[in-house]
């Protein structure tokens, strides 16, 4: 199956907390970062997760917020550090790729924001992703 989701990070399920309708599957990528995903029990279930489990974390390039560090005081767990590989700006909207420990990912932000944070290829920068904006695909 081909999916138009850009970021698709792989990885492996390191631990599962349940509730009563959600639970939190925290997801090691190479490298030794970690992203959590919030995902229903039932999806936890029909994909046969388990501690050990490959697994793909996939979220959509609109769901990603750059920062130029860490930012403390966030309820947004995923921070993810890297660096800017390219900048394709356009009229209102950019593309920015980010490269990270265990992969690549695609963040899309306004111009007004390349140009605030001065983005450029090579700048450090962090990813930040919520939990619950992050779907998880059996490998």
């Amino acid at each position: 199956m081909t999916l138009s989701i850009r970021n698709q990070i792989p990885g492996t399920v390191v631990s599962i907390t349940s509730g009563a309708a959600m639970a939190t599957v925290r997801v090691g990528l190479a490298g030794g970062r970690h992203i959590t995903a919030a995902i229903t029990q039932e999806a936890v279930g029909e994909l046969g997760l388990v501690e050990g489990s490959s697994v793909r974390a996939l979220f959509k390039s609109t769901e990603v917020a750059l920062a130029t560090g860490p930012v403390t005081g966030i309820s947004i767990r995923n921070q993810l550090p890297g660096t800017v590989a390219a900048v394709r700006v356009g009229g209102a909207m950019a593309c920015v790729r980010v490269s990270v420990e265990g992969g690549e990912l695609t963040a899309a932000i306004t111009r007004e924001a390349v140009d605030e944070l001065g983005l450029t290829s090579g700048s450090a920068v962090v990813a930040l992703i919520k939990s619950t904006e992050i779907a998880l695909a059996a490998a």
